[in-house]
């Protein structure tokens, strides 16, 4: 069955500079903190959201299983790993993915109900996007783990530093995630795994109304020393950022620019514009690249996580030419890490002057991938991931630039035809 409309009015290149034009003049901000069960759209009290394309329960990745799991102990519905699985095999608990909330996770991070989001409005075209907070290392949900230590880090999560951060985002009227991350990008992030100059920009403009408004100074101290010991928790919000952005670009009848890509630990998924909120997919296998002392590709999960949201934002990995460390780290050279970036412009609809790059003269970030231009060219857009330990909880072990298979590019230029 064809998904193309019956007619266009305007070229393909005209659809597409409408959709690039959406992407990039929106301007999301972070204003509140919330529940995930009151501010996150068609959430339900028994419902949980995992990143990447849809996934069965029988069929799910064992260490997002580990994280649903956990999810489930913490909202306090199961009191053991056993009752936890049992309650999803027997169809109790639903599993959609964020995508098709308006959210997102990175790595094996899950969302329930309980639990604290970040809610960010595009400030030109009023859409709302979501994220939890990131819990920071060590053995937490992100990475699927589910014994004490990782609940603990939950309740310490929801009980803590949200209420902390919700009143300082309130008293600084919001933050210009935008701004933020434009400013990063100088400064050498990438925005996908790299996030380090966000991070210390986001502390360096909420410290002073935590100061103001959090009166219990143990507290304030604990949860300061937290941020800056997490130099990745922009991370979550940069995810976010992008998927206000991008979910501004969706519905565009025959548009093909990717609007969301991730994967679920079994598969890699797109969306394009023009097809709405259809999934296009297929299956992967762990990723190589360069690994922690003591690990190797044997150890390795197939990828989790909505991070290739930074991609299709035209951050992570389309910036290596400023950000090459992740290519230095795997052996590359800063040649090799410019010649990425460029190559990036071959399969995207343009460019955004938010995200200026000084190691090309300030031209804007490779932005708006083209499914048509990945199929036709056979060129998948490179990824910036973490590895992560195919046991639950075993963390990260390593980093990769990986490319996607081609089918899902390939199959959704075909739904258009």
């Amino acid at each position: 069955m064809s998904l193309r409309p019956e007619s266009l009015e305007v070229s393909v290149e005209q659809l597409h500079a409408q959709t690039l034009e959406r992407i990039t003049r929106s301007r999301p901000r972070l204003i509140s903190i919330g529940r995930a069960l009151e501010a996150i759209p068609r959430m339900r009290s028994n419902m949980i959201l995992h990143p990447g394309p849809p996934a069965t329960w029988e069929h799910m990745n064992p260490i997002l299983q580990g994280a649903v799991v956990g999810a489930l102990l913490y909202e306090g519905v199961a009191e053991t790993e056993a009752e936890a699985r049992d309650l999803v095999a027997q169809g109790r608990v639903a599993l959609e993915p964020c995508h098709d909330h308006g959210a997102v996770c990175p790595g094996a991070s899950v969302i329930s109900p309980s639990m604290p989001v970040c809610i960010i409005k595009n400030e030109t075209f009023n859409n709302l996007a979501y994220c939890t907070l990131n819990e920071g290392g060590g053995r937490v949900i992100r990475y699927g783990a589910y014994k004490a230590d990782a609940i603990d880090r939950l309740e310490w999560v929801e009980k803590s530093l949200a209420p902390v951060l919700r009143q300082a985002v309130a008293a600084a009227g919001g933050l210009d995630l935008a701004g933020i991350m434009a400013q990063a990008v100088q400064m050498g992030d990438n925005l996908g795994q790299q996030t380090k100059a966000a991070t210390a920009l986001l502390v360096r403009m909420l410290a002073p109304y935590m100061v103001r408004t959090c009166s219990n100074r143990e507290m304030l101290w604990q949860i300061l020393f937290f941020l800056d010991e997490h130099a990745t928790f922009f991370q979550n919000l940069a995810m976010a950022a992008a998927k206000a952005a991008l979910d501004a670009a969706r519905g565009i009848p025959g548009s093909r620019l990717v609007t969301a890509m991730a994967m679920n630990g079994a598969d890699f998924g797109i969306q394009i514009s023009g097809l709405g909120d259809a999934w296009f997919t297929a299956a992967m296998t762990p990723p190589d690249g360069a690994y922690l002392p003591g690990y190797g590709p044997t150890d390795a999960s197939p990828l989790i996580g909505d991070g290739p949201i930074m991609e299709a934002y035209g951050l992570g990995a389309f910036v290596l030419a400023n950000s090459p460390a992740p290519v230095l780290f795997m052996g590359g050279t800063l040649a090799q890490a410019q010649h990425i970036t460029e190559t990036m412009y071959q399969i995207t609809a343009g460019a955004n002057p938010l995200y200026a790059l000084p190691a090309l003269s300030l031209k804007g970030t490779p932005t708006g991938i083209d499914a048509g231009a990945v199929a036709s060219q056979r060129l998948a857009p490179q990824l910036h991931v973490e590895i992560l330990n195919k046991e639950p909880g075993g963390g990260a072990i390593g980093m990769a630039l990986w490319q996607p298979p081609l089918e899902p590019f390939e199959q959704a230029i075909a739904a258009m035809e």
